[in-house]
């Protein structure tokens, strides 16, 4: 998969995990450790997508 789909895909699953993150805080009690989890690999993500795109490949 050439570098910019890939940063597109990744881009997409970032913005997945926002919305389940914002999906379990309108929860009457939102799982702390799901979110962590959730935020956890939201931020993953976009360490990929950062180091990608500051790549010259």
């Amino acid at each position: 998969m050439p570098a910019t789909e890939r940063i597109v895909s990744l881009q997409g699953k970032h913005a997945s995990l926002d919305r389940e993150i914002d999906e379990e805080n309108q929860r009457p009690h939102p799982d702390d450790t799901r979110l962590h989890e959730l935020k956890r690999e939201k931020l993953r993500i976009k360490d990929q997508i950062t180091e990608m795109m500051g790549s010259p490949h």
